[in-house]
């Protein structure tokens, strides 16, 4: 079986999400240690990471030979997991150069996830979080279509997980139906600079691909500087 639409591109009538707040109780709060199974065969407990780690979540990557879930595209953010994902292979180099580690993360199982890994040629772990362990544990926002629930589309960046175990930076503002804005906690260097959820959102369906990515990018650069 053939996919009916392209999966590396996102269409051009998608519905924009919204900030709601979801995710704004993050602000200053302290990441459990609740290892992770990843696609590399170990587990990952992101609490326990040093210097600053780019965790994105994303609801659910669709493969080539399987069309996606009725109603899929209706939900504002639902779509694009793997056009952001790419985008985050392509700009990976640059993340590594700065010192951020990048993982992926999502309900999906580890198996489903290795070939995402295999067929996208990703040169960074996705981490699965079947059960919900984190994401309960930190309260992020999930939604359900078709009787499945699924994480909303968020970026966490983990600053010191092993010394301090807080998100020093939180953007969520690309999210599915909505999300959280930017939370932070004070380091020693100036906070970390996301742009605001508003501008995150403008646009979504149009500039996911790499503009996201490439924000992460420049906010790890203004960083390194100061």
């Amino acid at each position: 079986m053939t996919r009916g639409d392209n999966l590396y591109a996102l269409p051009a009538d998608l519905p924009v999400p919204m900030d709601d707040g979801a995710c704004d109780h993050l602000q200053g709060l302290r990441l459990s240690a609740i290892p992770l199974p990843s696609t590399s065969g170990r587990q990952v407990d992101l609490a326990a990471l040093p210097g600053r780690t780019v965790v994105y979540l994303y609801p659910h990557t669709g493969r080539p030979d399987r069309d996606a879930l009725p109603g899929w595209n209706d939900i504002p953010g639902a779509r694009g997991c793997t056009p952001q994902t790419c985008a985050f292979r392509d700009h990976h180099a640059e993340l590594k150069a700065l010192g951020a580690g990048v993982f992926g993360l999502s309900t999906q199982d580890t198996d489903y996830q290795r070939e995402a890994v295999e067929r996208l040629h990703l040169p960074f772990e996705l981490l699965s979080d079947e059960r919900f362990k984190l994401i309960e544990a930190l309260r992020l926002p999930t939604f359900e279509l078709a009787g499945i629930r699924f994480v909303k589309r968020i970026t966490l960046i983990v600053r010191d997980g092993d010394r301090e175990g807080f998100l020093s930076g939180v953007s969520a503002g690309c999210e599915c139906g909505g999300g959280g804005g930017v939370a932070r906690r004070a380091p020693r260097r100036p906070p970390l600079v996301v742009e605001s959820s508003a501008e995150l959102c403008k646009g979504f369906s149009q500039r996911l691909e790499n503009s996201e990515v490439k924000r992460y990018v420049e906010l790890y650069r203004r960083s390194q500087s100061s």
